[in-house]
């Protein structure tokens, strides 16, 4: 059964409308074809309407959808199933909030990396939501590593409401590990693209999302803190988190404008959790239109490209 969001429920109303009509023509064989066509039609025109007129606060809901495709199916979706998942971070443990291994994309080999959320309440928990632990950043590194040694593209593809932040990750060295990513990210000589499929909050993005290219999912945000917690510490009362934001700028059409991303994907109207399939068409695509463009750079400029990117960002006053 699909799930909707609040301001989805015109769209709900006319799906079930559909479906009634749909199952009347087979229990009575009465026809209802022309009835199902006009509801389709209706479903489009009122799709369009509200999708076209979204608040930074319906992104943000859009990007946590639970029927959104997560990192492993975009991952299986990308490489027609032809990838080989790499486990731990050969120190601690194997952090199932971070996922990683080589794919094949159209016959190229490519290092895929990723937040992985859980489908249902028994995954959430085994993949922590999808907030990794230093291990999980650590495991990362590792993997980036090992790109960079058989000169293999990374693709990092990132969704996570933030790296975990309990006790025991701080004590294992959570912002170590992800400063540590930034810095070793900088340098790395192989091409590296980061694309935000939905949630892209603080550091828990940052710690795999320094590329020569950064992309985002039209109803993706990229902010350093989600607008529920950023209401409680400016006004102490999540009942401000759509003023937040709005405030916040995170929205893809925002981070594009401020050139903190480079491109954004645009999904199908109804968003990619009511058509994946579209949706990893054009995320394929992209990559394979960027890949083609970076690998032919020299890794030394590439290199230095992408610290300039980097260093560009942000405003700077003298006295």
């Amino acid at each position: 059964m699909a799930n909707y969001l609040e301001f989805e429920e015109p769209i709900s109303a006319i799906d079930e409308e559909i479906a009634k009509a749909k199952e009347i023509e087979t229990n009575s064989g009465v026809d209802t074809s022309k009835m199902v066509k006009d509801l389709e039609k209706k479903l489009k025109s009122t799709t369009q309407e509200i999708f076209s007129k979204l608040t930074p606060w319906q992104r943000v809901q859009l990007s946590r959808h639970p029927d959104r495709p997560y990192t492993l199916e975009y991952i299986d979706a990308l490489t027609g199933g032809d990838f080989i998942e790499l486990h731990g971070d050969r120190n601690v443990k194997d952090d199932k909030a971070m996922v990683g291994g080589f794919g094949q994309l159209d016959g190229q080999t490519v290092m895929f990396v990723g937040q992985q959320k859980g489908s249902n309440t028994k995954k959430r928990q085994y993949r922590n939501f999808g907030m990794p632990n230093p291990e999980g950043y650590r495991k990362a590194l590792r993997l980036f590593k090992l790109a960079e040694k058989f000169n293999k593209p990374i693709v990092t593809l990132i969704d996570t409401p933030g790296a975990f932040p309990g006790l025991e990750a701080e004590e294992r060295g959570q912002g170590e590990a992800i400063a540590r990513n930034i810095y070793e990210m900088m340098n790395i000589k192989v091409p590296i693209i980061c694309i935000i499929i939905g949630e892209g909050a603080s550091g828990g993005a940052l710690g795999i999302g320094v590329g020569d290219r950064v992309i985002m999912l039209e109803n993706s945000w990229y902010s350093v803190i989600s607008p529920e917690n950023c209401s409680t510490i400016l006004w102490r009362s999540w009942d401000f988190k759509e003023k937040a934001a709005e405030a916040l700028k995170l929205t893809s059409t925002d981070m594009k404008a401020l050139k903190i991303v480079d491109e954004v994907i645009e999904e199908p109207v109804g968003g990619a959790h009511r058509f994946r399939a579209e949706t990893f068409d054009n995320v394929k695509k992209s990559i394979q239109k960027n890949l083609s463009k970076l690998s032919k750079m020299d890794p030394a400029k590439r290199v230095e490209k992408r610290i300039e990117k980097f260093c560009e960002m942000g405003v700077f006053k003298g006295k």
